[in-house]
């Protein structure tokens, strides 16, 4: 595919001019080509307009045809074959292997929404049926449903070039919802997002959907971000990223006329929460797939665990033995962009020189010249100070962790309780470590939107059951998931119909249910007709 650096307006290329950037190789620091052009403010405008003029369209389509329209999402990736990869490979650094499962996490995903959608019953549909001679009132017929809540604009994120960008779990649960997307393409992977939202069209075209429905603009985040977020035909933003930025829309949808809400992954640094007799058991198993975690992906996944809370004893210096040597042995590995390497460096030093804290272990490895490589390293402090020091708790996004030594269990439970909201809270434990730890079960239960026993936070499951989300500043909103089938509600509405006749509902409400999903009619689930 021959990339034009221009931006997809409702099927169509937008024009030439306005800043211009090139994408840059991490692992070389070589531009790469071509060019690419910032949208106007005019592209801005004309793209929204087309996405409110497609949404009606889209909404109420039958079922059957918006999950074909995102199964054949999923067939058009597939049918760009290896170039993708290569173009994300060197936009990103990341691996061939990464870079190809991710694009089938992908796929699979659109393909996951696609069987939910034509299944229909995520809509929850609500009736209750009239009770005229009800004293000492009547009651009306009642019926509610959810539909799609207007175009959604999506951010795509640094880290999942793929999964989380331009056709990403953001981006397939709002077209599943009705809702037509506008995605600001990432300025560090533009040519992947150009080529990801080339097969979007082709699919929006093989459809006979309104062009409207999918538009991708190139562009600063905070010139034609702030642009879409503010515009009056967006109805909801889909985000992953940093606090500061996500913070910047959420605030920016908030001051307008009309609020709309902004559904943004920003900050988590995951703690976990290593007991005793776990440690004791299995301290070097625990201490050599922790390392796997925290250095996944050079660090940069939002649930890798950053914080690392352990009893001081002689389990624990074992542990940190264990893995002092593991994280000096290991390779430098090529972060996303400059920018992020530089962000993180900051944060680390800065976290270093905090009195009180101390190096544990540092890589050995030297970082190539011109490249943005770096090393993994993880420093230890103990309770008092970490309580004592907010500045402990901030999310350094990179292979980095920080050990904290606890005198005593409750000394643990304090630290919990003084964490933010979080992503994920992990417990290594033993059936009887347990028993000693409710409280702290309590507490990581409330900080954290997936609460995890004898695991690693690292690598999230898309499935009906799995939450991706959690009070601030992990979201911006911690009643929803940003993976997983329920993501889709974050796109939904609910429309309630009083005294309609039947002809008039939508195919959901009415009462033959010929569609056979199920519904609580006056208060039972069932697939009957009325």
């Amino acid at each position: 595919m021959d990339l034009q650096g221009t931006s997809l307006i409702a099927g169509a290329r937008g024009l030439p001019g306005g800043r211009r950037f090139r994408a840059a190789n991490p692992a070389t620091g070589q531009m790469l080509a071509p060019e690419f052009h910032e949208a106007s403010d005019a592209e801005v405008a004309r793209t929204m307009e087309s996405a409110a003029a497609a949404f009606g369209d889209l909404r109420n389509r039958p079922q059957e045809q918006r999950a074909a329209f995102l199964k054949r999402i999923a067939e058009c990736i597939e049918e760009v074959g290896d170039a993708l990869i290569e173009r994300a490979h060197a936009e990103t650094g990341l691996p061939v292997a990464r870079l190809t499962g991710e694009r089938g996490r992908t796929c699979a995903q659109l393909r996951l929404f696609a069987q939910v959608v034509h299944e229909g019953s995520w809509v929850d549909a609500r009736i209750d049926t009239a009770m005229p001679d009800r004293q000492p009132l009547p009651r009306p017929d009642i019926r509610r449903m959810l539909k799609g809540i207007g175009p959604v604009v999506v951010f795509g994120s640094s880290n999942f070039p793929l999964a989380f960008s331009t056709a990403g779990g953001d981006t397939a649960s709002a077209f599943a919802a009705g809702c037509p997307v506008v995605v600001k393409a990432h300025r560090a992977h533009p040519g992947t997002a150009e080529m990801v939202g080339e097969a979007v069209v082709r699919a929006v075209s093989d459809c006979g959907l309104p062009a409207g429905v999918f538009s991708l603009l190139h562009g600063g985040g905070a010139t034609i971000g702030m642009a879409l977020v503010r515009h009056p035909a967006t109805a909801a933003v889909g985000f992953t990223g940093s606090r500061t930025a996500g913070r910047a829309l959420f605030d920016a949808a908030a001051a307008r006329d009309r609020p709309i809400p902004v559904f943004a992954e920003m900050s988590s640094l995951n703690p976990t929460f290593l007991l005793p007799q776990a440690l004791a058991a299995g301290g070097e198993s625990i201490a050599q797939a922790l390392f796997n975690s925290f250095t996944l992906g050079v660090g940069q996944f939002c649930t890798k665990p950053g914080l690392i809370f352990a009893l001081r004893d002689a389990a624990t210096e074992r542990f940190a033995a264990t893995l002092a040597k593991l994280v000096e042995a290991a390779p430098a590995g090529t972060m996303l962009s400059s920018d992020i390497c530089s962000a993180f460096e900051g944060e680390r030093r800065h976290v270093m020189s905090i009195p009180g804290v101390s190096s544990l272990a540092q890589s050995a490895a030297v970082s190539a010249p011109g490249s943005t490589q770096t090393a993994p390293s993880i420093a230890m402090t103990d309770a008092r100070r970490f309580l004592a020091t907010p500045a402990l708790a901030t999310e350094a996004f990179g292979p980095f962790a920080l050990l904290i030594r606890c005198d005593t269990m409750e000394e643990m439970v304090w630290c919990a309780c003084s964490l933010e909201g979080q992503l994920t809270a992990t417990l290594q434990a033993t059936p009887a470590d347990l028993l000693q730890a409710t409280q702290l079960l309590q507490v990581a239960e409330r900080c954290a939107g997936r609460v995890l026993i004898n695991g690693f936070p690292t690598g999230v499951e898309v499935s009906p059951a799995m939450n991706h989300g959690g009070p601030y500043p992990a979201t911006t909103d911690v009643r929803y998931t940003s993976v997983g089938t329920a993501a889709m509600l974050r796109f939904a509405r609910p429309h309630c119909y009083q005294g309609f006749s039947d002809e008039l509902l939508p195919l959901e409400l009415r009462n033959a249910n010929s569609l056979g999903i199920e519904r609580q009619v006056d208060g039972r689930l069932t697939r009957e007709a009325i």
